[in-house]
């Protein structure tokens, strides 16, 4: 029987990481970097992705950054050739970019509706989650295909399987035809990444690259008490995610722990789909 550790172990493998400069980005890092692989931030400039590489770096681990924006593929394509150039291989994709409005807070108007959304956010959402991760996988997958080796990694959500619960953003004294909603484009992306999974899982599976999805729940951080509180009622552990409780599931998806996974949506959600 092989070591438990030895198969977590991510040694040398380079991981890009889309909005890696992000929440979650940074934790997805974090677990990479902590397993011995070196994660390579992909972000916009104002989210700084070289400088949060540093503080990555600054607690003793590899880490780099690199701004690019996942919908221009020239960008991705300097990112990869930079990463041949320096390290020679790219061994996991992690699409974790995304726009994603926080309705829960303060709204201003009713541009979140059906009725109002604006068809320039429709197309900014999609570009950004469907169409960047496309590019990506083009981009980096393609690499990983040619050396035979790759895992493809695609951050999906809760509500790429289940339905948002627009009650969880009612407020007071807002008749019902403009109160806010989470976005359309929200559902639309996140269901499209299943169903790029699945196809990358197939199209690559002879080329030895594994894709998979992961679909968090909802993380706390300072949400107005209310939605937090309505959101932990429909989860059956009762409560939120904390940012670092996804780490152990990066891990796995993106190490030999999971070798013979491919093709699957690992649903991390405190409970609430099973409702």
């Amino acid at each position: 029987m092989r070591n438990a550790k030895g198969i977590f172990d991510l040694a040398g493998r380079v991981a890009v990481i889309t909005g890696g400069a992000g929440l979650l980005g940074r934790h997805h890092a974090t677990a990479i970097a902590g397993n011995g692989g070196i994660p390579v931030l992909v972000d916009l400039p104002p989210a700084e992705p070289a400088a949060v590489a540093a503080r990555i770096r600054g607690e003793g681990y590899d880490a780099v950054g690199y701004e690019a924006d996942v919908t221009r593929e020239s960008d991705l394509e300097r990112v990869r050739d930079s990463l041949l150039k320096d390290f020679g291989r790219i061994d996991i994709l992690i699409n974790n970019a995304a726009s994603n409005p926080k309705v829960e807070e303060p709204a201003s108007g009713t541009w979140s509706r059906v009725e109002s959304f604006p068809p320039e956010v429709w197309e900014r959402d999609l570009a950004v989650g469907l169409t960047g991760a496309f590019l990506c996988c083009k981009v980096f997958g393609t690499e990983m295909a040619k050396s035979g080796r790759g895992v493809i990694l695609n951050i999906a959500s809760d509500l790429s399987v289940i339905s948002p619960d627009q009650r969880l953003y009612l407020r007071d004294g807002i008749p019902a035809d403009h109160q806010p909603v989470k976005p359309v484009t929200y559902s639309v992306v996140k269901t499209g990444l299943i169903g790029l999974t699945r196809y990358l899982a197939t199209y690559w599976a002879e080329r030895g690259v594994r894709v998979n999805a992961l679909s968090p729940g909802g993380v706390f951080t300072g949400q107005p008490a209310e939605f937090v509180r309505r959101l932990s009622e429909r989860i059956p552990l009762g409560r939120m995610a904390r940012e670092d409780e996804y780490e152990g599931a990066i891990l796995f998806l993106c190490s030999n722990a999971s070798s013979y996974l491919t093709g699957t949506n690992l649903v991390l959600d405190g409970g609430r789909s099973c409702w």
